[in-house]
């Protein structure tokens, strides 16, 4: 177990079992050290909330949405959460199911585009 926080560590790993096939394709691609040698965690708690994927190093957190960002009062979530998550000194990109699904090249070349600077 991770950290002194025990529930955060419990509803990362629960996320991390219920993750959707965007985050598990672009995690098959993340994951240990395989984009440009950046280590990347997945559902990983910051302040309060939990990012899909991040990188602690090279201070770039990134958010797959899916269809529950197309409610009422998510783009204010989001945009408070992003704000949060930039405070902190993150950059925060934001890639859709269907993008991540459809043709994962371009979002790995933003990524590795914003991890250079």
């Amino acid at each position: 177990m991770r950290g002194p926080e025990k529930e955060k560590t419990e509803r990362a790993r629960e996320l991390r079992s219920n993750s959707t096939a965007a985050e598990s394709k672009l995690w098959s691609y993340l994951r240990n050290r395989q984009l440009e040698g950046f280590k990347f965690n997945r559902q990983e708690p910051i302040g309060p909330y939990f990012v899909d994927f991040a990188c602690r190093k090279g201070k770039l957190v990134i958010e797959i949405d899916g269809p529950s960002h197309d409610e009422p009062g998510a783009a204010e979530y989001d945009a408070q959460r992003t704000a949060f998550l930039e405070a902190q000194g993150y950059r925060v990109l934001r890639f859709s199911n269907d993008f991540i699904l459809g043709d994962i090249s371009f979002a790995l070349e933003s990524i590795v585009k914003h991890l250079s600077r």
